[in-house]
């Protein structure tokens, strides 16, 4: 798979790279759920049966956060790295990364297609069926297949629904904020996951009989709701259970500035201080709550761990 980073208008060196016939699904992709997976796998099948080249074309950063209209936007449920890694899963041949800045902005329809599309020999575009382009969305998929004509064809997909609703991004973050990241994991197609490295704590798990890894994340992902989860770690390629608590620990602060993670990893004991580590929440257990003792807190967290474990084990069967 190749990865080519574009601006506008499209230089002809970065055509070049990919000067053949192709498919292209198009979208920014938060999440790469299954209602953006099956957008993807349309570019692909179509670019299989033409003989075509298969390619995504995303943007970066967010639209809404480039212009300001969402702060939500400044949180991410795949940062462009993982959303890039997930493409490759998928099988594309190509990723186009478009820079979205406040020139790209007011990039017009007409301009997109004849200055964006055409130079890079699109012949099948993908779309959503709320699909948007052209400055302050001027454009839609109805306005993509008229200004595409007559040698760019355009496919919509209908929405991908789950319990009556649309699978979206949106309902993702809804379903996270609510603690309910069972709900997300059918939505993405796989649980949510976060990527951090493993940082020095305060050390006081140890203390209390359980070592906890502190993660500091790579990313500013969207946050799930604070309490405490089910989780299944990935640590150089292996998985490992355990029990995670995000939040801001009241038992021994009044506040902290941010939350924070802090997984303690069952049956494990090795060294991973400056090691990469990916989360996934598997089940939220309950919320954060403050202790009136240590040994109050012990006993709730040996109730936690052994709730997590049995939800694992019937996760992992």
């Amino acid at each position: 798979m190749e990865i080519i980073f574009l601006e506008h208008p499209v230089h002809s060196s970065s055509a070049a790279l990919t000067a053949v016939p192709k498919t292209v699904a198009i979208g920014h992709f938060d999440g790469v759920h299954r209602g953006h997976q099956n957008v993807i796998q349309r570019s692909i099948a179509a670019a299989k049966a033409e003989g075509l080249q298969s390619s995504v074309m995303t943007f970066h950063p967010h639209p809404k956060e480039v212009l300001g209209q969402g702060s939500q936007y400044v949180t991410c449920l795949t940062p462009l790295e993982e959303k890039v890694q997930r493409f490759l899963r998928l099988g594309v041949d190509v990723v186009y990364i478009v820079k979205f800045d406040l020139g790209f902005s007011v990039v017009t329809p007409p301009e997109f297609v004849d200055d964006v599309l055409r130079p890079l020999q699109v012949k099948k575009a993908i779309v959503g069926f709320d699909f948007t382009f052209g400055s302050r969305g001027a454009g839609k998929a109805s306005t993509l297949r008229s200004l595409g004509e007559p040698d760019i064809r355009v496919e919509v997909v209908e929405p991908l629904k789950q319990d009556g609703e649309k699978v979206s991004s949106t309902l993702i973050r809804e379903s996270l904020a609510e603690g309910r990241p069972e709900v997300a994991s059918q939505l993405l197609g796989a649980p949510y996951e976060v990527h951090g490295t493993v940082i020095h704590g305060e050390g006081r798990g140890r203390t209390i009989g359980f070592p906890t890894a502190n993660i500091e994340l790579e990313a500013a992902y969207v946050q799930p709701k604070q309490g405490v989860y089910a989780i299944m770690a990935e640590i150089e390629g292996k998985l490992i259970a355990g029990v995670l608590n995000l939040g801001v620990k009241p038992t021994f602060h009044e506040q902290l500035p941010k939350p924070v993670l802090e997984a303690h990893l069952f049956d494990f004991d090795g060294d991973i201080y400056g090691k990469s580590i990916a989360i996934q929440f598997i089940s939220f257990l309950r919320s954060e709550r403050k202790f009136g003792s240590i040994d109050e807190l012990i006993h709730q967290i040996q109730s936690d761990a052994e709730q997590a474990r049995a939800v694992l084990a019937a996760y992992n069967k």
